[in-house]
């Protein structure tokens, strides 16, 4: 089933309101992040408290926001605070929409089948005509329910690694910083950490109307990331590949990205054919050697736009381009924004800067 990228113009399901205020029920785990937890909560249960300051708004609030957990105790979360729950997964009672929220897995790797009772909880509430949605990382545990399976899903980039290890057939789009998919556009997957923005925002926008999510976003001063998540994705190439050759290319590649005819000289290093050379590098690092090279140069242009000052022309030269206009559209079609705005989204603003 296609994937839907969504956008502030979403428009209202006036449908799912009919019968009264929808369910939300945000999860409670002990990877739970707790900062995700709450700033959702607030948002999405503050409709009130907004709608006195913007007509936009209505002012009897369209969510019955509530905290869910395995049982009625103080639940847990990753930074060590537990918080009280309204209600048990195990109790009835309807679920409109279940969200997964960020979840902080120590050491970068997942494991299945620690949370059997909130994965089966999941699938009810998906059976029952529910949204199933998570924000940052959260994803991991709602694959595990076997939805997401030939779906395509985004996630927290850092994450990616297990995710895949995991659920193989799930593909990931990691530009993409909100995707819904499924039947009934029912499952919704928000990137990295500061992506609830977007996923509050769009059950917003989905529910009650695009003209609610501006305003609700101008009150707490929420983002819409219009520009996807390939800004902030970092190049982690593989480097487990077993083939020594690529992978001394690889490393000489660390530091030598700014040669002037890079790949020819890693065919020279290499002591292979080029075409032998060229297919090996492809088919261990799933990149060409000039795709590879591109990249490299555009990761070190990326470091450089946020922690110097020096000219966009000045950096283009450093990694290896003599012409600054071929080097803006490099990367702006790998990172999807041009060096300009890259450098506005990622350098400390003056007020934070120190001496």
């Amino acid at each position: 089933m296609s994937a839907v990228r969504m956008g502030p113009n979403v428009p209202p399901d006036t449908r799912s309101t009919s019968r009264g205020p929808l369910r939300v029920s945000l999860l409670v785990l002990p990877d739970a992040g707790l900062g995700t937890l709450t700033g959702m909560y607030d948002t999405l249960s503050a409709f009130p408290l907004v709608g006195a300051f913007d007509a936009a708004v209505p002012s009897t609030s369209p969510f019955a926001v509530e905290l869910v957990g395995a049982d009625a105790n103080p639940q847990p979360t990753a930074s060590g605070i537990a918080l009280s729950v309204h209600r048990t997964i195990a109790e009835a009672g309807r679920t409109d929409i279940a969200i997964v929220p960020s979840l902080l897995v120590r050491g970068g790797g997942w494991v299945q089948g620690r949370y059997p009772d909130q994965v089966n909880w999941l699938r009810r509430v998906h059976a029952d005509g529910g949204l199933i949605c998570s924000a940052c990382s959260g994803v991991l545990l709602i694959a595990e329910t076997g939805l997401l399976s030939g779906h395509c899903v985004t996630m927290h980039p850092a994450y990616a690694p297990t995710f895949r290890d995991n659920y193989p057939d799930v593909p990931l789009n990691l530009d993409e910083v909100l995707i819904a998919t499924g039947d009934r556009q029912e499952l919704v997957m928000a990137g990295a950490s500061a992506s609830w923005h977007d996923l509050v925002l769009y059950l917003v926008a989905r529910h009650v109307g695009p003209t609610a999510a501006q305003a609700v976003a101008k009150f707490w001063l929420l983002q819409w990331h219009v520009d996807g998540q390939a800004p902030y994705v970092p190049f982690n190439p593989p480097t487990d590949h077993g083939d020594a050759i690529v992978l001394e290319a690889q490393e000489w590649l660390r530091t030598g990205y700014a040669v002037a005819a890079p790949v020819s000289e890693l065919v020279e290093r290499s002591g292979l054919p080029e075409r032998t050379f060229k297919r090996r590098f492809a088919r261990a690092t799933g990149h060409s050697p000039i795709a590879y090279v591109q990249h490299v140069r555009v990761e070190e242009a990326k470091r450089r736009l946020e922690r110097t000052s020096d000219p966009v022309d000045r950096i283009s030269y450093a990694v290896g381009y003599e012409d600054p206009a071929s080097f803006r559209r490099l990367f702006k079609r790998i990172t999807g924004v041009p060096p300009g705005v890259y450098r506005r989204k990622l350098q400390l603003p003056a007020f934070a800067r120190t001496r």
